[in-house]
């Protein structure tokens, strides 16, 4: 794993932190481009990274997020961020929609949900942030295709879009898979997303949700 974050306290707590769970950092950085050359060496499982770093501490390590996702699509990105950055959420989740993570920093600070992003993200999974997905998706809630759905499956469209999978799902919601399931296909239908060969349903109805 490789951590990029420019305040260096809150850095190396991360270290210990990791270090203490079992995660083996390798390397961590405190700006994007050493971000970018320490995954180029390493290629490491996992990496952790803020969106705002030197030198003009606006959007360095979320650009090198996305650089990642494209050149190491292997890697897995789990993004940090002060603010919700509206402009990049979406391209976070472009190809397949795994292996990656957008968590607010306050959530770091709840050590179970961040570990856990962490390790969904590491799987291959993905993980956003409640709060990001609410004010991402406050833009479309008077969409025509979105305001088909049924508040079930609006609650079932709002756990993908923060990256949970059908059986975790069905936990939170206290419903069965299989009626998760049923869910998400009415919900691709009423999207009038395509089936064919090459696209994620699952996908396309999170990126339909989130404005994109």
């Amino acid at each position: 794993m490789i951590l990029a974050e420019d305040a260096t306290l809150l850095r190396e707590g991360l270290v210990r932190l990791l270090a203490e769970e079992g995660h083996d950092v390798v390397a961590a950085v405190g700006d994007g481009e050493k971000l970018l050359e320490a995954t180029a060496e390493h290629q490491p499982d996992v990496v952790v990274t803020d969106v705002r770093m030197p030198p003009t501490h606006t959007d360095e390590g979320l650009r090198a997020a996305l650089e990642i996702r494209e050149r190491w699509p292997d890697t897995g990105v789990l993004v940090l961020s002060q603010y919700v950055e509206k402009r990049y959420a979406a391209k976070l989740i472009g190809g397949d929609g795994g292996r990656v993570g957008y968590l607010l920093k306050d959530r770091v600070a709840q050590v179970g949900d961040f570990l856990d992003a962490l390790d969904r993200v590491g799987a291959g999974g993905a993980a956003f942030d409640p709060e990001v997905v609410r004010r991402l998706v406050a833009r479309t809630s008077h969409e025509d295709a979105l305001a088909r759905l049924t508040p079930r499956e609006r609650d079932v469209l709002e756990k993908m879009a923060q990256g949970h999978t059908n059986a975790s799902i069905a936990t939170l919601l206290f419903v069965s898979q299989s009626a998760v399931e049923k869910h998400a296909n009415a919900i691709f239908d009423k999207l009038d997303l395509p089936q064919e060969k090459g696209y994620s349903r699952r996908v396309l109805a999170v990126l339909r949700y989130l404005g994109s």
